[in-house]
């Protein structure tokens, strides 16, 4: 498995830790001419792990993340639940799957997440969705048909946590709600909506 470190970084990436420094300079844990030397590092990096380094010696929101190779665990139903949980890979919950009440979808650093319910089979008129981002890089994306509505009013958004969810259409008579709870600390939700393709 590839070490986070040596991914390419992308600009999304860059911007997040553009921030974080602002930040910084802002709390007074920086100076403005630190800031301009670690801008700059910042948008020359390649990879995560230069980002990384750029950051290092600056507080994290949340609990610290030691870096560590990636790990992940299998999406395993526990009481009727499903948790999708990882520390720093990346896990896929799609295709065929039979969707319970309840689901958890936690990301730590460098973690990514995605529950993709398009050719799910759902029974439940109500799906309750918990979320938890703690740290910088970690990004969970939730994909539902057209007709389907995400609500994220109980979703509370710490320091520079983001959700982005604009639902195209109403809910429809035959939709599901997917009511969305937890807390993104830094990282961002990505709420995804889709035409039937079958």
């Amino acid at each position: 498995m590839t070490d986070h470190r040596e991914v390419r970084a992308s600009d999304h990436d860059r911007e997040r830790v553009a921030e974080m420094l602002r930040v910084a300079v802002s709390e007074g844990r920086i100076s403005l001419e630190e800031l301009n030397d670690r801008v700059d590092r910042t948008y020359s990096a390649r990879t995560l792990g230069e980002l990384d380094d750029v950051v290092a010696d600056l507080p994290h929101p949340g609990p610290p993340s030691a870096a560590v190779a990636a790990t992940a665990a299998l999406p395993a139903p526990v009481g009727g639940a499903l948790q999708l949980h990882t520390t720093s890979g990346k896990l896929a919950q799609v295709g065929r799957w039979s969707v319970p009440a309840y689901l958890s979808a936690k990301a730590g650093r460098w973690g990514k997440v995605r529950v993709d319910f398009t050719r799910a089979d759902c029974p439940h008129r109500e799906v309750q969705l918990d979320i938890e981002i703690t740290s910088w890089f970690g990004d969970i994306t939730v994909v539902v048909p057209r007709g389907w509505i995400v609500r994220d009013e109980e979703v509370v958004r710490r320091w520079m946590g983001a959700v982005y969810n604009r639902p195209p259409v109403p809910l429809a008579p035959d939709g599901v709600t997917v009511r969305l709870t937890g807390y993104v600390q830094t990282g961002d939700v990505w709420v995804r909506y889709r035409r039937d393709t079958d």
